[in-house]
């Protein structure tokens, strides 16, 4: 058995909490999201990049995402491929959507089953398979997963203790999956194991849903009590800090950070500027291309705005749309983009001085 996996899984509660499951086998897991469309090709790209880039061994698991047979095809090729380079790469996927049965009648890595939850399919599996060191809770958690997923209402109060969890999953947006992919993941699963240790409480699913909230702050919370967004304002913060390597850019000597579907760019943005007063802008640019550009007072950010993207606002404050930009599900790729964009405008901008000074 390869003792590295890498684990795409959906963005919902049963594609979480097949992650969850997985915590508890003995091998090094790599995890990774997404949800249904180019996001996962992309993710299938980010992976096999990663498994190519290392000399050992691994294993590529895929959990509550079917695959179209155009993307079966083509990852059965480049897994196939890699294997043909003498490394042992394996691949599985464990699913229930019907949709995939196509797939699953060509390739013997494709496990389909529409009358199990991925979640319960995940664990049953790697209950065989994988060496799962399963603690006590886990059979219960995952009938209430199954549950829920495959809304089985008269599983009541699976089904109930189900509805609350799949909420913490949905509304736990303090993170941005992008940037903060190993965070975000940490974060949901460490939530859903918090959770686990309510299902034989009384009134479960109520006595879940009023904690959610401080569950919350608990693992944002440092030395001091503040609001929850405070602290997760706090904890980007120094996220980002840690990021400032990869995530500069300059635009005309002025140094900025770059960052991508953050948002709150007046709180972030700004907490960002005070701690790290090296910097003389932030941009935060959003899935669709609208930008929100934040300074203190080191540079114009409404003219950068206004070169960059037509846009405008405040010397300390503004935004715009970039026209063009290409959603991405890759940081490095919506930074290759924003270079292309910085690249072009200082060009032209040097070509007019050019003029200008030949005039």
């Amino acid at each position: 058995m390869q003792k590295t996996i890498h684990h795409l899984s959906h963005v919902d509660l049963d594609g979480y909490s097949c992650q969850l499951v997985m915590q508890y086998t003995p091998y090094v897991l790599i995890n990774y999201n997404a949800n249904y469309g180019a996001e996962v090709k992309s993710k299938l790209d980010l992976i096999l990049e990663n498994i190519k880039s290392s000399k050992e061994s691994a294993l590529l698991l895929i959990t509550d995402l079917n695959l179209t047979a155009e993307e079966s095809k083509w990852l059965h090729g480049e897994i196939s491929s890699i294997n043909e380079s003498n490394k042992e790469v394996k691949l599985i996927l464990l699913d229930h959507h019907g949709s995939g049965e196509e797939s699953a009648q060509k390739y013997s890595w494709y496990n389909l089953d529409t009358k199990r939850s991925a979640t319960k399919i995940t664990y049953e599996y790697a209950k065989e398979n994988f060496k799962l060191n399963e603690p006590v809770w886990m059979k219960k958690y995952v009938d209430v997963v199954d549950a829920v997923d495959l809304w089985k209402i008269e599983e009541h109060d699976n089904f109930e203790y189900g509805k609350v969890c799949m909420r913490l999953i949905s509304e736990t947006r303090e993170l941005n999956r992008v940037m903060f992919a190993d965070e975000d993941v940490h974060y949901k699963l460490s939530l859903l194991l918090e959770a686990t240790k309510f299902l034989d409480a009384k009134d479960a699913n109520i006595l879940l849903d009023e904690k959610i909230h401080s569950l919350k702050k608990e693992f944002f919370q440092t030395e001091k009590n503040d609001t929850l967004d405070n602290l997760a304002t706090e904890y980007v913060v120094t996220l980002l800090g840690k990021m400032k390597e990869t995530h500069t850019l300059y635009y005309k000597g002025y140094k900025g950070f770059l960052s991508y579907g953050v948002g709150n760019t007046s709180i972030v943005g700004n907490g960002f500027l005070v701690a790290y007063p090296e910097y003389d802008f932030i941009v935060d640019i959003s899935y669709r291309g609208a930008m929100s550009l934040r300074a203190n007072n080191n540079v114009s950010v409404s003219q950068i705005a206004k070169e960059w993207a037509n846009g405008g606002g405040h010397p300390n404050a503004a935004g715009g749309r970039i026209i063009g930009f290409k959603e991405q599900y890759r940081y490095d790729k919506v930074k290759q983009q924003i270079e292309a964009l910085i690249n072009d405008k200082e060009s032209v901008a040097g070509k007019l001085e050019y003029k200008k000074e030949e005039l």
